[in-house]
């Protein structure tokens, strides 16, 4: 298991190595869905027994990932 950002870890034996919250096997991309979706944090929080800090860590994994995209414009 590798820690990626504060409260996201990776590790080939849960969910294909996808992110995941530390200590759960819920995936950042899940817990970002469903807020996308319209859920609120409390619903999320009591939905998948969550703490708000680790709702946090998965927006700002989430932040980081596109502060760090390039676009390249193709013409």
């Amino acid at each position: 298991m590798r820690e990626i950002s504060p409260g996201v870890v990776i590790d080939p034996d849960i969910r294909g190595g996808k992110p995941v919250i530390k200590g759960t096997r819920i995936p950042v991309e899940t817990l970002l869905g469903r807020l996308a979706g319209g859920a609120t944090y409390e619903e999320v929080m009591q939905e998948y027994d969550l703490a708000r800090e680790q709702i946090l860590a998965a927006l700002r994994y989430a932040a980081q990932l596109l502060g760090e995209e390039r676009i390249r414009a193709i013409q």
